[in-house]
This record gives C-alpha cells, sequence and structure tokens, in this order.
C-alpha cells in the first residue's frame, strides 16, 4: 500500500484518482467485524442442543456423538447495517506541512471505506460537516461513492467546522441501528459531546487526522495568525502545542468509542487496516 499512501494527490486525474481509493478499499479490507446476528447464514458459530421444530439438516454429528445428545449447529446471519461515512471539510483540514494534507487523505479514506463497506452489501451514505450542504443517502451504487469522492477533492480553506451540529442533525434522521466512521481534526469544540451522543445508540468510529504543524513543529518565535475556519487574529509561538489530539482520543475512548490518531507524516495504512480487523474487541457491547 505504500504506493497509495505517495499517490494521494490533488493533482491526480480522475482515473488516478479512482485506483487510488480502490486500492484503499482493497488494502483496508474494511468489514472484518463479527455479526451479531445468529440464523441462516454462510459461516459456523457455534453448536447448541436440539429443539423441538430444528431441522434434522442442522444436526452436528460430531458433537451428538460425543455428548450423547442431539446438538445443532447455528451459523452466522449476513448482515446490512448502513454506514454514514461523516467527512469533515472544514478549513483547518488543509493545514499541510508534508506533501498530502489532512483533507486529501480524508477524501480518499472515505471513497475506499465506503467501496470496502459495500462489497459487504452494506449501503453507504455520505455527510459533509463543513458548510457546504453534502447529503448522500445510504446507497450501494459504487459509481455514486467515487462521484462524490472526486467531487469532493475540491477543498475550500475558508470552510468553517460544523461536525457537531451536523452530527446532532443527523441522529433523529437515522431509524436503525448504523454504523457512523467519522473523518475529521476533531477541532470543533462540540465535536466530543455530539459523539458521546451518537454512541448511545450506534456504532461509531473515529479516525483523527493530525499533520505534524499542529504539534507546534514551524520553528522557534513569536509570530500572527489566522485562524482559518472562524477568521480569528492571534499571536503564538513556534514551540507552542496549539492542539493536544491525545486528550481528545482519551475522552473518546472514556465514552467506549473507537479512535485512532493518523499522523499525515507517517504511513498509518497498516495500522488503520488492524484498527479496523480488531475494532470489534474495543468495548463492544
Amino acid at each position: 500500500m505504500r504506493h497509495a499512501e505517495h499517490a494521494v494527490h490533488d493533482r491526480l486525474d480522475e482515473r488516478q484518482f479512482s485506483l487510488v481509493v480502490r486500492r484503499l478499499a482493497d488494502s483496508l479490507n474494511y468489514g472484518s467485524d463479527a455479526s451479531p446476528f445468529l440464523g441462516a447464514g454462510i459461516e459456523f458459530v457455534q453448536s447448541r442442543p436440539y429443539v423441538p421444530g430444528d431441522s434434522v439438516k442442522t444436526i452436528d454429528w460430531r458433537v451428538t456423538a460425543r455428548t450423547g445428545r442431539v446438538h445443532v449447529k447455528e451459523y452466522e446471519a449476513p448482515k446490512r447495517v448502513p454506514v454514514y461515512i461523516l467527512i469533515d471539510t472544514s478549513g483547518s483540514m488543509c493545514i499541510r506541512s508534508v506533501p498530502v494534507s489532512k483533507y486529501a487523505w480524508a477524501v480518499a479514506l472515505a471513497g475506499g471505506l465506503a467501496l470496502a463497506a459495500q462489497q459487504r452489501l452494506s449501503p453507504v451514505g455520505l455527510l459533509g460537516c463543513g458548510e457546504r450542504d453534502v447529503h448522500i443517502l445510504p446507497t450501494l451504487a459504487r459509481t455514486d461513492i467515487l462521484r462524490w469522492a472526486n467531487h469532493l477533492r475540491h477543498a475550500d480553506v475558508d470552510e468553517s467546522t460544523n461536525l457537531g451540529a451536523r452530527l446532532r442533525e443527523l441522529l433523529p434522521m437515522l431509524d436503525n441501528r448504523c454504523l457512523l466512521i467519522v473523518l475529521s481534526d476533531l477541532h470543533d469544540p462540540d465535536a466530543v459531546d455530539a459523539l458521546k451522543l451518537a454512541v448511545q445508540r450506534h456504532d461509531v468510529a473515529v479516525l483523527q487526522l493530525q499533520d505534524p504543524a499542529e504539534e507546534g513543529c514551524v520553528g522557534g518565535g513569536i509570530f500572527r495568525g489566522r485562524e482559518a475556519e472562524t477568521g480569528r487574529q492571534f499571536v503564538a509561538h513556534g514551540r507552542r502545542r496549539w492542539f493536544d489530539p491525545d486528550a481528545v482520543t482519551r475522552g473518546l475512548r472514556t465514552a467506549g468509542i473507537d479512535c485512532i490518531l493518523l499522523r499525515t507524516d507517517e504511513p498509518f495504512v497498516p495500522r488503520l487496516r488492524y484498527f479496523l480487523a480488531k475494532r470489534h474487541l474495543f468495548g463492544r457491547r
């Protein structure tokens, strides 16, 4: 996946970008979480004692012979849990001290995760969490995914963040339990509280992106700056850490929300793949 990691760039044409998104989908191998539903399916789960009404075709003859009591096999039922990807399109996501910005990575990862979820027959929806009106209802059409991913590649550095507000607007619209995947730097002060509200009913995973410049590694000295999303002027020092993502991560995990911090100056795809494969171990209900 190293080629795909280096290939996420604004100068890629539509065809090249689509190839990168497809490679990400294959590499992430999303959808390895176990189904909580039992019934007629394709993967063996367990054996249990026979009860009247069970089909004789499901009898587990090995366990029956070993225990002397008739047992039947249970299988994992396929599930189609709707997936919503919430992508932060605000100006802070455009901060870049390395070749690829947080925003470019978020768009590519959103497309890759969406395609991978569709391979598991999970319909995927999209919600933009900036000022732009981006709301795609869950769909199984791959062409829709690639179309909106290409559309979102163009960022607006003056766009403010509305992650918390957009999430609060979305929750009343969800009739069934969904998987919510958030891609953001979590600079919205209301984001954590909104995510804590969402996890009460839905499965939530947060991919928190960070640029190395956010750790204050711009060099020594005092400088003037302007906050991209609000236009607020400020004075800061190059050695000061402007944002503490670790504190945000701790707050999310305390609430039972799966979260992984992805630095844009490090190859994180293998870590993300492992996170997605093992995430059912993190406080699953």
